[in-house]
């Protein structure tokens, strides 16, 4: 059953009817760069990480979508007839509601639909310029601890089974410099570092 998602009866009736349901494993890549766009995901369990990704493969971590949450890139993707621009990533477990392209105007009729677009739009800018902020603005040290903090949020846990070099890939820097701010961070007491772990404290 998809319905409840929504207090709208109709509109969960439709939802019931044309989305199907989906469950995806931890760390499985959902969307990549130059993807056709023919669903918008909404998630109603885990966590998924997104990311803007160049054509040389870097990353920059943009933002999360939680339970009750979809992804405002997608969206806008799918809106101007555009092919995907970012990629998305499971953190977890995670379950999707997959939401055909074609309704996303169609359900414009029903005032809850169109609150929870623009909602979504409006937290994604605010969060986006936050994003903005961090790299213009923000030495290395405080992106990296926002981006620990981030990943943390979404697996609700405090140590992180990552390594240096994927923390370098999604923050589009060195290894070498991921390590020294990480040593750095444990001199502060602010983790704790371990084998392929770090945890936060």
């Amino acid at each position: 059953m998809l319905t409840s998602l929504f207090k709208d009866p109709k509109l969960n009736e439709e939802v019931e009817k044309y989305c199907r349901h989906k469950l995806l494993g931890k760390d499985q890549v959902m969307m990549t760069p130059g993807d056709e766009v023919v669903f918008v995901p909404i998630v109603t369990k885990g966590a998924v990480r997104i990311m803007r990704q160049n054509e040389e493969g870097q990353e920059v971590f943009l933002y999360h979508i939680y339970p009750g949450q979809t992804c405002a890139m997608a969206l806008n993707c799918c809106q101007a007839g555009r092919r995907s621009m970012i990629k998305a990533v499971t953190e977890d477990e995670t379950e999707i509601i997959q939401v055909p392209v074609n309704l996303i105007e169609e359900w414009f009729k029903y005032p809850e639909w169109r609150s929870f677009i623009n909602g979504t739009y409006g937290a994604r800018f605010t969060e986006l310029l936050g994003v903005i902020d961090l790299i213009a603005f923000s030495n290395m040290d405080k992106q990296l601890l926002h981006y620990l903090q981030e990943r943390a949020k979404a697996l609700n846990t405090k140590a992180l089974y990552i390594t240096h070099q994927e923390i370098a890939d999604e923050l589009h820097t060195h290894r070498e410099a991921i390590s020294r701010l990480l040593r750095t961070m444990e001199e502060k007491n602010l983790v704790k570092l371990g084998r392929h772990t770090i945890e936060l404290l």
